[in-house]
């Protein structure tokens, strides 16, 4: 089982930046595709951003792009997520998700972190 937990959100004031980590656990992390989702009260689960395993190669929601990015240290078991020019748009809980292929459908993920708050002021 790949456990996940993530951290870094907080509350902020718009055109602030955050850094979201997320650090997973099991030897095969180098081979999972991670990606990162969130989840604003009364909407569904939103898909931002992903990152293939070893490739690096990365896929970025359009509302988001130019102003998130997403990476990973393999040799750590980490993924980022930047977050620069935060909107109150971006206000959400996000969630750090593993699966095998990268995919920005939710239910492509098989494992998931508890989320973290990210409040953004206007």
């Amino acid at each position: 089982q790949v456990q996940l937990v993530e951290s870094g959100g907080g509350l902020v004031q718009a055109g602030d930046s955050l850094r979201l980590s997320c650090t997973a656990s099991g030897r095969t992390f180098s081979s999972l595709n991670m990606g990162w989702f969130r989840q604003a009260p009364g909407k569904e689960r939103e898909f931002v951003s992903a990152i293939s395993g070893r490739s690096g190669s990365t896929y970025t929601a359009d509302s988001v792009k130019g102003r998130f990015t997403i990476s990973r240290d393999n040799s750590q078991n980490l993924v980022y997520l930047q977050m620069d020019n935060l909107k109150p748009e971006d206000t959400a809980v996000y969630y750090c998700a593993a699966g095998w292929i990268r995919s920005e459908r939710a239910r492509s993920y098989e494992y998931w972190g508890q989320g973290t708050q990210v409040t953004v002021s206007s």
